[in-house]
């Protein structure tokens, strides 16, 4: 299952520096995950301040 960011981001962008793949993006309000290209290895929870990326 991929990940998905929750409510709880707060657009710090650790996720996003951090990501193998590279498919964490900026969104409106929040950071976002292509669904389609995470290969679900946990990094951007790992280094999230607040646990926002959960599998989805």
């Amino acid at each position: 299952m991929a990940y998905k960011i929750g409510d709880a981001c707060i657009s710090c962008g650790a996720c996003a520096d951090e990501c193998p793949v590279e498919c964490i993006s900026a969104g409106d309000d929040i950071y976002v995950i292509n669904a389609d290209e995470c290969i679900e290895c946990g990094t951007c929870n790992s280094v999230c301040p607040v646990e926002a990326p959960q599998q989805d």
